[in-house]
């Protein structure tokens, strides 16, 4: 009998061996399928579960829409702190509880204020690119580039210390690494969990200029400070990992297509294209979990009441009824509505601060070094297969 803890793919989130940016050949074939299929799930808190494989476009679509269809993940006060198990995290909410906690935190990504911290932004861009061009002429792009400029825009955010930066770096990968014991990950969120209290804490006695001051200020008697611990380590983990990792592996993309890396580089009327074709393109979130909380229909198919539902988001934006006849990278398509940022009540809040930081690090690193490229062969590269969220784990580059 298979060990349910051996990790394995999931068959949503399989990419394929040649190219760690597509769907594997089984995921497409499992695309192609008539229905939702079932698959087997194991998930590190809940267990060993059958899910139904969401993998065409308009199904993945229908699924993120359809309003009892949801996360299902609403804290117990009696279970182990984790965060699938936490009060404020936006992503285990459904209905007014949903729209109550994200109205809070919504003034925090207004147009306005992104445009305030363009400018901003875009000095930490050229400090990093200074830096690398010091210590180089080879660099680790992921920790020199990837990882800290999406960090420091997080902690400035939240008011975090930057000297605490690399520790909820580390923790968040735990986070995301489903081979990690349960223990490994009750211990691990337990330490995130203190450190926002400890946050959360400072902010209500003296509110800072940061998000957790700015929504104490304005909603501090309707807002538990469980819940912004919880809103604290939401806006963490998704406001660095999923940009840090689209930073590296779009480059990384790039490189492996030159004529298109020399569109980005050389044209500045290709960049809005661009970003939105490697959003498409790489599917940084991988699949997410849904589960059905009454009986219905959707798009043609009955799921019952409980079911759980493996939505694929890169079998869906590679899906053909999104992507034509070539799913394959090109910088210069017309923007499509791809799903990399969700759909839906549950869409991605932060959603145009990852543009404005995307917008700001891919043009400047490729102009900065117009002639960089890997500095190891491909194949040595290791990927983050056993996570949700895609990436590499690290990529040595020169120039």
């Amino acid at each position: 009998m298979t060990d349910p803890r051996q990790p394995t793919v999931l068959a949503t989130g399989r990419r394929a061996d040649h190219c760690p940016f597509e769907p594997a050949a089984e995921l497409t074939a499992l695309r192609e399928r008539p229905g939702l299929p079932v698959i087997p799930r194991h998930h590190p808190f809940f267990g060993q579960f059958d899910a139904r494989a969401v993998t065409r476009y308009g199904d993945v679509r229908a699924v993120f829409a359809h309003e009892h269809i949801g996360a299902d993940m609403n804290a117990d006060a009696d279970a182990p702190r984790t965060l699938f198990n936490q009060p404020g995290f936006l992503l285990g909410y459904d209905g007014p509880e949903h729209s109550r906690l994200r109205r809070m935190l919504a003034g925090a990504f207004t147009v306005r204020r992104l445009q305030d911290m363009r400018p901003w932004i875009e000095r930490i861009v050229a400090e990093h690119l200074d830096a690398m061009h010091e210590s180089g002429p080879v660099a680790d792009l992921v920790q020199a580039y990837a990882l800290p400029i999406p960090s420091l825009v997080i902690c400035e955010l939240l008011g975090v210390p930057r000297s605490d930066r690399a520790d909820f770096q580390h923790r968040s990968a735990v986070l995301l690494d489903t081979t990690r014991t349960e223990q490994e990950q009750f211990a691990n969120y337990a330490a995130m969990h203190a450190y926002m209290g400890e946050l959360v804490g400072r902010s209500r006695t003296e509110p800072a200029s940061g998000v957790l001051g700015e929504v104490i200020r304005e909603h501090g008697d309707e807002i538990t400070d469980d819940e912004l611990i919880g809103f604290g380590n939401l806006l963490l983990i998704a406001g660095h990992e999923t940009t840090s990792n689209m930073i590296a592996l779009g480059t990384l993309a790039l490189m492996r297509n030159p004529d298109q890396l020399a569109a980005v580089r050389d044209d500045e009327n290709v960049a809005t294209s661009a970003i939105e074709e490697l959003l498409r393109y790489l599917s940084i979130v991988t699949y997410l979990d849904r589960r059905a909380t009454t009986d219905l229909d959707v798009a043609g198919h009955r799921i019952a009441a409980g079911e759980w539902l493996s939505l694929s988001v890169m079998a869906a934006n590679h899906d053909p009824a999104l992507a034509g006849g070539n799913a394959g990278l090109d910088v210069r398509r017309k923007p499509v509505p791809h799903l990399a940022f969700g759909f839906g009540a549950h869409q991605c809040l932060g959603q145009q601060l990852a543009r404005v930081e995307l917008k700001a690090a891919l043009p400047a690193l490729l102009r900065r070094f117009p002639a960089l490229r890997l500095a190891v062969p491909f194949e040595q590269l290791e990927f983050r297969t056993f996570s949700p969220i895609h990436g590499v784990t690290s990529l040595p580059v020169t120039w």
